[in-house]
């Protein structure tokens, strides 16, 4: 709910979601229609579709319950890696990287700056993976994310107050002379 919608509209849309749809069984109950009604006017109109549909084949293939395999998530039609990803981390506490547009560009910028991000994704993926310390994927992952939203920010990021500001490649060629 959260891609490309402020917070403060995601809330209560959130929590009337989850008071409607309780369960994944109740979410495959409902009739599609319904649940595109529920889930306006956040956008991404595919999204409550393809929800409905998880919905559905978890009740069919798993009883109702979520797997947590990344080749069964990905099975699914709307997971793809970063969201299986995000449902071993988040849901299950597993050590499973992930990579949104916030850890891309902190991952990035601290260990690449070289070439576009978007063609370095397998290099970008192991690098989430190899970073996670064991038993702490859920915090980490948190916490990569929030410092992209908040530190290393797509534009004007708050280079002098990074705390990876010593390791970071990108770091030096990002202060202007005055802070030389």
């Amino acid at each position: 709910m959260l891609q490309q919608t402020q917070v403060d509209r995601v809330i209560p849309k959130y929590h009337e979601f989850l008071e409607r749809y309780p369960s994944l069984e109740h979410l495959a109950e409902a009739p599609v229609a319904e649940v595109k009604k529920t889930w306006y006017p956040l956008g991404y109109n595919i999204r409550p579709e393809r929800l409905h549909g998880i919905a559905c084949e978890t009740v069919e293939r798993y009883g109702g319950k979520l797997p947590n395999d990344a080749d069964e998530l990905l099975s699914f039609k709307g997971i793809g890696r970063y969201t299986a990803g995000a449902i071993r981390s988040f849901a299950f506490n597993e050590d499973a990287p992930i990579l949104d547009t916030n850890v891309i560009r902190v991952l990035h910028r601290i260990f690449v700056a070289e070439g576009d991000p978007k063609t370095q994704k397998t290099r970008l993926w192991e690098l989430s993976e190899a970073l996670i310390p064991a038993g702490k994927g859920y915090d980490f992952n948190q916490a990569i994310m929030d410092f992209g939203a908040m530190v290393c920010t797509a534009r004007d990021p708050y280079c002098l107050l990074c705390p990876m500001k010593s390791v970071c490649k990108t770091y030096p060629f990002s202060r202007t002379s005055t802070e030389q």
